[in-house]
């Protein structure tokens, strides 16, 4: 396998007289399309995106930040920042796979990867996973990323270190959001932060419950959005080699037949739980996520995140009812909650995987280690969003009708 050369980009640092163009604009101007991708272009003095059928998601995106959701200024600068980061690594990533072809002939086989409704075990049974050492897991950090080095350093990547900072700042500033996630920038993380670069994608999760952003991710072709995320595994395969990824995001619910379509050989793990109690969680961690000038209305909030919930899990529904989905397993959250061994072994028999005994106890030491809550219980109820159990049971009445026996046991 090809391994990166010591100079696989260009310099990611502007030139020192080199001023950003967005930052001389008001904090609204921060999220102005054509200024993002001039600032992208000029700060790493690269030009190409490659394909550009995400730039009117791009347009979206900004006038959902900028009007659509409350934003306050400091939420707006930060969503300045991520997108202008999103494109500054997109060019990054387009000029290397120009200088180095090789990579889109890294193969990526027999992936694992874990979906579900949010809230479901996802992440637990994700970490419980990576704990093998055959699995390969996106890690946070290369989530944020996948560009190359200008040259390679000894020792951590200095953009982990960074990222490990900000986190533990924030962690500082809101304590109480480790009991609903917990990120580790050099742990398993969702895909989401990876397919992001190809921005017309679900992002940070709240976008697209606002508009415009959510009609035209709602209208998205998300075929060329799973062709790239392919490409961006290569990439980090090329740079950083491993056995079998280990992949998860809820948001694969979206395009299951797209996994199918572009690694053929995946397998599914896909989680079930009581929607009335994921939905009512996942409204609490989006809530905590955003950072409104005024507070969020949650008994408008809640039914958003109802009929977005309840839109990707027929969109999962009519793919597997159509026989265009990867190979499923699916998992009760309660079964896995009560016996996490019990369930990695089955998941193991059912996919036909390897499990000696070594491999056992390294599972269960890792299971004594993450006990349940272990950072602070999440209280969250469907009342405080403005539904009932009756509406949610309602409006996902086809996913209990087909998945009930595991999401109730």
């Amino acid at each position: 396998m090809s391994t990166p050369p010591e100079a696989a980009r260009p310099s990611s640092a502007a030139p020192a007289n080199l001023v950003d163009p967005a930052a001389l604009l008001d904090p609204a101007g921060l999220l102005d399309p054509a200024g993002l991708v001039a600032a992208a272009r000029a700060r790493t003095g690269l030009q190409d995106f490659g394909d550009t059928s995400w730039m009117a998601a791009l347009e979206a995106l900004c006038a959902t930040c900028r009007e659509g959701m409350g934003l306050s200024a400091r939420a707006q600068k930060a969503q300045h920042r991520r997108i202008l980061q999103l494109l500054e690594n997109r060019l990054r990533i387009v000029e290397t796979l120009r200088r180095h072809p090789e990579v889109l002939q890294v193969p990526v086989e027999r992936p694992l990867i874990l979906t579900g409704f949010p809230r479901t075990g996802t992440s637990a049974l994700f970490n419980l996973l990576a704990a093998n050492g055959a699995h390969r897991p996106l890690l946070l950090w290369e989530g944020n990323h996948p560009d190359p080095l200008d040259e390679p350093v000894a020792g951590p990547d200095p953009r982990m270190l960074a990222l490990a900072a900000m986190l533990e700042r924030a962690r500082a500033a809101a304590p109480e959001f480790a009991a609903i996630h917990e990120a580790r920038a050099d742990g398993p993380e969702e895909c989401v932060q990876l397919m992001a670069h190809s921005i017309a994608y679900v992002q940070q999760g709240f976008e697209p419950l606002f508009e415009p952003y959510r009609s035209v991710f709602l209208e998205h072709d998300l075929a060329q959005v799973y062709r790239e995320y392919v490409t961006f595994l290569r990439l980090l395969q090329w740079q950083r080699p491993g056995e079998r990824w280990l992949l998860k995001t809820p948001a694969h619910l979206w395009g299951l037949d797209h996994l199918r379509d572009e690694l053929p050989d995946s397998v599914v793990v896909c989680t079930h739980r009581d929607p009335t109690k994921l939905v009512a969680s996942y409204c609490s961690m989006l809530a905590a996520l955003m950072q409104t000038d005024e507070p969020l209305d949650l008994p408008s909030f809640g039914p958003r995140v109802l009929d977005y919930l309840a839109r990707s899990m027929d969109r999962a529904l009519d793919v597997r009812e159509q026989g265009r989905a990867p190979q499923i397993v699916d998992v009760s959250y309660r079964a896995f909650v009560e016996d996490p061994l019990a369930t990695v072994a089955s998941v193991h028999e059912q996919l036909g995987l390897p499990l000696d005994d070594g491999l056992r106890e390294t599972y269960r030491r890792h299971v004594e280690a993450n006990p349940q809550n272990r950072h602070g219980r999440h209280r969250y109820e469907l009342g405080m969003f403005g539904l009932t159990e009756a509406d949610v049971r309602g409006r996902l009445e086809r996913y209990l009708d087909t998945h009930g026996a595991l999401a109730l046991a």
